[in-house]
């Protein structure tokens, strides 16, 4: 039993820190690079629902209460980066991040849902005929709280480097992370088979 719940743990930390598939952690990269530690709070309540999202999507997938076209989420997936990369690039050192709350937490739980039914098939093949998707769900979605409360630490502490050693004003670190980001997503978006290019 601990053995199973290790495993679907360790699954989920898996799933965000894949090398391969790192689309997850450059949403997680460009959701924190405007905060620092002292926003922590703020910080981890929007990861948390991030995974919310995420997690709630995989629950209508795993009951197949939801069913959506792949190649339309693996495009909407990197817009999302998109979006959030842009926002920064835009409202950079004007504290739009902390005007704009309610948006940003509503715009984090769509994204989860989109980032979740991205991997809705993978899950699938993991719950397989399993009676307890509810308990592996919830398992796998700690793994992934854990995963990105790892990549957030890392975000913020680079950040408190930059800022502090090496004199990055908070403006040029938000707008350069966010400005390489912008240039990772935009070739995932034109590979996508949803735009058949």
């Amino acid at each position: 039993m601990l053995e199973n719940f290790w495993f679907n743990v360790e699954y989920g930390i898996n799933h965000v820190l894949d090398i391969n598939a790192y689309d997850h952690v450059l949403f997680l990269i460009v959701l924190t690079v405007p905060y620092i530690f002292k926003d922590w709070k703020h910080v981890l309540l929007l990861v948390s629902t991030f995974t919310l999202g995420h997690t709630l999507s995989l629950v209508l997938a795993a009951y197949d209460i939801i069913r959506v076209d792949g190649k339309l989420i693996e495009f909407l997936i990197p817009i999302t980066i998109l979006i959030v990369a842009l926002f920064n690039v835009f409202t950079a050192g004007k504290g739009a991040q902390k005007e704009k709350v309610g948006v940003l937490f509503f715009s984090t739980l769509f994204f989860g849902l989109i980032h979740g039914l991205g991997f809705a098939r993978e899950f699938h093949m993991l719950a397989g005929k399993t009676d307890s998707k509810l308990v592996l769900l919830v398992e796998f979605a700690l793994g992934i709280e854990i995963s990105q409360i790892i990549i957030v630490f890392t975000v913020l502490f680079l950040g408190f480097l930059t800022q502090t050693l090496f004199r990055f004003s908070k403006r040029d670190w938000i707008v350069v992370v966010s400005a390489i980001v912008v240039g990772l997503v935009i070739p995932m978006i034109l590979k996508s088979d949803f735009l058949g290019l």
